[in-house]
């Protein structure tokens, strides 16, 4: 790391700004960050429990259980709360721990060797007769870009002072490093901490996403694109696939959505036609559960991949042991949250952190 704590610029290229890494922007620059020094501090437990192990293993070892902690942070730390609903909370608890339960899991190990009881984390490899992919209906249904609000405002984690407000191009992959060489890690982190998402629904897309001016210097508007792009791609419309998911399908505009001007504008946009609903569409008008940030529809296909990104990857399942992470390495898994790998590199947030059993729950503003 750098003398600003941040990957070297010479390591930290984006060589092509017309592919993915032109979607680079800050927020996701700070996770990149998080967790290269949180690598490093697998390496120097490594370094110390295993001296045996040479450095190109120490690396491959450490970059298994950064990713094994990220999945389990996702599982049972992102995603209850973002569907922070009590049965879907216990229910990705039960995908990592099991029925049993994590107080079991750390005290008696594995129960048997299925993952109902004793959580997938070490189970049997299983891709269920189906090669593994990102399937197309969960790229679909997982396009929630209103999450992300328009505009940021930036403040100080020792007086909650504000020292920058600021618009999403203004945090792009053409200003991202700038950003976080001017604010530091621990500012921009205390920032994005006291910033809620949006909601997932109709008249809520990122305006700046809409006018997305990208680093190869072509616009587009990218709600537009989405919708292109399921067509494309094949993916049913949003009553079909409420269909083949065993889901009942709307037969009305009113039905389909609570908002009686949503529902006018509907159906006017598809002349009348429910049956022509874009899946993305339907998905953003729908009544969201009690707790969800997204649609029910969308959770039915996330629920399902949310699983089997686990139980098809053999690092996750059959090589989820101490021979592939060695015994700390699994431990330092099961010990570690959001929240401590936050306080290990970034003690000064602690005051915004206590108390926060979640680290995607709201955090707590200086002096509060």
């Amino acid at each position: 790391m750098d003398d600003h704590g941040l990957i070297p610029a010479d390591l930290d290229r984006i060589a092509d700004l017309s592919g993915v890494a032109g979607n680079a922007w800050l927020g996701l620059a700070v996770l990149h960050v998080l967790f290269s020094w949180e690598h490093n501090a697998i390496v120097e437990m490594l370094h110390k429990t295993h001296p045996e192990l040479s450095d190109d293993d120490t690396f491959d070892k450490a970059r298994l259980i950064n990713a094994a902690l990220m999945a389990k942070i996702h599982t049972v730390e992102w995603t209850p709360a973002v569907i922070s609903h009590p049965t879907t909370q216990r229910a990705m608890n039960i995908n990592w721990w099991g029925l049993a339960g994590e107080r079991a899991a750390r005290r008696f190990g594995r129960l048997t060797s299925g993952e109902l009881v004793s959580g997938i984390p070490g189970s049997p490899t299983d891709h269920n007769g189906v090669p593994y992919s990102l399937t197309e209906e969960f790229v679909a249904v997982y396009r929630m870009h209103p999450l992300l609000p328009d505009d940021y405002t930036f403040r100080s984690v020792t007086d909650n002072s504000v020292f920058a407000e600021l618009a999403f191009p203004d945090l792009d992959a053409f200003h991202m490093r700038q950003r976080l060489e001017e604010f530091g890690m621990a500012n921009s982190l205390y920032s994005f901490g006291l910033t809620n998402p949006g909601v997932v629904c109709l008249h809520n897309y990122p305006h700046s996403l809409q006018h997305f001016h990208k680093p190869d210097g072509t616009t587009i508007d990218l709600a537009a694109t989405d919708i292109l792009r399921v067509r494309e791609r094949g993916v049913p419309r949003y009553n079909a696939l409420r269909r083949l998911l065993g889901m009942k399908a709307p037969t009305t505009f009113g039905e389909l959505t609570p908002n009686r001007d949503w529902a006018g504008e509907l159906r006017e946009v598809y002349d009348g036609d429910i049956e022509n609903v874009d899946l993305m569409v339907g998905t953003y008008a729908e009544r969201l559960p009690k707790g969800f940030a997204f649609s029910d529809t969308a959770f039915r296909i996330f629920v399902l991949m949310a699983s089997r990104r686990l139980k098809s990857d053999r690092f996750f399942t059959a090589d989820y042991r101490p021979g592939r992470y060695t015994e700390e390495g699994l431990q330092w898994v099961a010990d570690n949250t959001l929240v401590s790998v936050l306080l290990r590199h970034f003690p000064e947030l602690a005051p915004s952190l206590d108390k926060v059993a979640n680290g995607f729950h709201p955090w707590h503003p200086f002096g509060n």
